[in-house]
């Protein structure tokens, strides 16, 4: 919120519009530096003075006009140094608002997002966790900015790898061993096929027949196929259920088997299909990447035909203004040859499809590999997270009545946050033990803060005082830890728009670190429950705007926020 005021506050000493200002502002990173520094270097060209001159001049205008903001000219920034006993009210007043750092900046604009998108018949793996939490996380961002949000999980249930499993099954398979764990045989069997190909070169052309009789409605072929889509759906949902994660569609590449004919046709009718070496294609030479393959050269589909062929749903029946792709950065060249071709094709709204990329996810350093069986179950991951959990909690509170609960929320929640807080394109080394530490930048330390705070609260209303009456007198808000807590918890909205710009959940996992560290800073080294009642009532304000701001943002990064740890 400074940073807002900021603007207002300069706006009749400078010749910039308030985006200018904004633009340009910084948080300076100590204290005594102030609270919020103008580059002056951004007055330069226009006034013809230095930087410091400028400073300077403008530090003297300022004060002559403001007595609740002071400026100091420090080199070529001016510092600006609101009053806490003036401010700080103001801070806690915003901060305490119903839906804090919500806005309607999208409102009248649909937003389609594809995110998770697994494969049938494999495994659900700790790497599938980056596509699924971190486009959780950003549709939550953008619900909370007020788009209306529509989630699509683009199930991988149509492919060759399909004809692979078909043939390994035939050759390998066991009935029963597929009833009984059926995600697991089916690893076995796809990990065995590819093995057996290094002996049997003639094992690809066996898939790939297998593939083609499930494409033109092989009984024997969709019944294994029908078998394989229903027990990886019933699978994956109850992942999905302990993640909190929830779509609008779910709907499998299969989905657009029946759409993909007429893109096909309407790429003839404009001539914009040529062939290549027995396939149709078509050429993006002028762009400088390599051309797109729309129909193979034994006329089967391949995936850029049916993400035309989606793309096109979403927009047409789905209303969608903008179309987002939650998929991981080696994909970079597909969605540049996909939305190309839909410009080609006259598609002007391609132009508001963005590709969404991220980095790897590896344990212990190595690559994850459904090939070659090296597949960690996201499941497994989960429940030692939450074995981990519990046994942390009842070493802290052994009394806990919702004790397994908590340690859900905290054991998954750990997992999830330590995948957002780091920047999405790069690559997560994954630790569980980094990952459910209590201290540390880690979810259950933000999260060991809010309950921390609400502990606070209950022994607060023990003594009469409850949250819709907290005021208190601002002078207990001006002490150098609760005025540091207050210009955090200011910045909330700031945070939630920027992560959203960047489409970057980690902006805002970073920031509730720092929300929680000043906090827990101000918890130490101020008295928050003392005998006066106006101090304490000030105080617990703190305590409450707190509490909003860590379960807000900790909601919208898809984590609980237990009130007891």
């Amino acid at each position: 919120m400074l940073l807002e005021w900021s603007v207002e506050k300069l706006q009749p000493y400078v010749e910039l519009t308030s985006n200018e200002i904004f633009a340009v502002l910084e948080v300076p990173p100590r204290p005594e530096l102030g609270d919020v520094a103008f580059p002056c270097y951004a007055l330069a060209r226009k006034w013809k003075k230095s930087p410091e001159a400028i400073a300077g001049e403008l530090a003297d205008r300022f004060n002559a006009g403001a007595s609740d903001v002071r400026a100091e000219a420090a080199g070529s920034y001016l510092n600006l140094f609101f009053d806490p006993r003036q401010w700080a009210p103001r801070l806690l007043a915003a901060a305490l608002e119903h839906e804090y750092g919500y806005s309607a900046d999208g409102e009248g604009e649909r937003v389609v997002i594809d995110l998770s998108s697994p494969n049938i018949a494999k495994p659900f793996g700790v790497g599938h966790l980056r596509s699924t939490m971190i486009g959780n996380a950003l549709a939550n961002l953008y619900r909370a900015s007020g788009y209306e949000v529509v989630t699509v999980n683009h199930i991988g249930d149509w492919g060759t790898q399909f004809g692979k499993l078909m043939a390994a099954y035939k050759r390998w398979g066991d009935e029963e061993q597929l009833k009984q764990s059926p995600i697991r045989e089916s690893l076995r069997l796809y990990v065995k096929f590819h093995e057996e190909t290094e002996q049997d070169e003639t094992l690809e052309d066996e898939g790939r027949r297998w593939f083609w009789r499930l494409e033109n409605g092989d009984p024997e072929a969709l019944k294994l196929w029908h078998y394989f889509v229903s027990f990886s759906l019933e699978e994956f949902e109850r992942v999905y259920a302990r993640l909190g994660v929830t779509f609008n569609h779910t709907l499998g590449e299969s989905f657009y088997n029946d759409k993909m004919g007429a893109v096909v046709e309407q790429l003839r009718e404009q001539q914009l299909l040529v062939e290549s070496d027995g396939a149709q294609v078509v050429r993006l030479d002028d762009q400088g990447i390599p051309p797109c393959l729309i129909l193979k050269s034994d006329g089967t589909t391949i995936y850029p035909t049916r993400d035309l062929a989606t793309a096109l749903y979403r927009r047409r029946e789905m209303k969608a203004d903008r179309l987002l792709y939650v998929v991981g950065g080696e994909q970079k060249l597909h969605f540049q040859q996909v939305f190309s071709v839909l410009q080609r094709m006259g598609m002007d709204w391609a132009v508001n499809c963005e590709h969404i990329p991220f980095g790897l996810m590896k344990i212990d350093g190595r690559k994850m590999s459904t090939r070659k069986g090296q597949v960690v179950y996201l499941d497994t991951v989960l429940d030692e997270a939450v074995r981990k959990a519990e046994a942390i909690i009842e070493e802290k509170n052994a009394g806990l009545a919702n004790r397994r609960e908590v340690a859900e929320a905290v054991g998954i929640g750990a997992i999830v946050f330590n995948d957002l807080k780091h920047s999405r394109m790069l690559e997560v080394d994954f630790s569980l033990d980094e990952a459910i530490r209590f201290e540390g930048e880690t979810g259950p330390y933000v999260q060991y803060t809010a309950a921390r705070c609400y502990k606070l609260l209950r022994t607060g209303m023990t003594r009469g005082l409850a949250v819709d009456e907290i005021a208190g007198d601002s002078v207990y808000l001006t002490g150098p830890a609760a005025w540091d807590c207050l210009k955090m918890l200011g910045a909330f909205p700031a945070m939630v728009k920027e992560a959203l710009r960047v489409h970057e959940p980690s902006v805002l996992a970073r920031y509730l670190l720092d929300v929680s560290q000043s906090f827990n800073r101000f918890y130490h080294q101020e008295r928050v429950l003392s005998e006066s009642t106006e101090e304490t009532l000030a105080k617990l304000g703190v305590v409450a705007a707190t509490v909003q701001v860590l379960r807000t943002g900790l909601e919208l990064l898809g984590l609980k926020a237990p009130q007891q740890i």
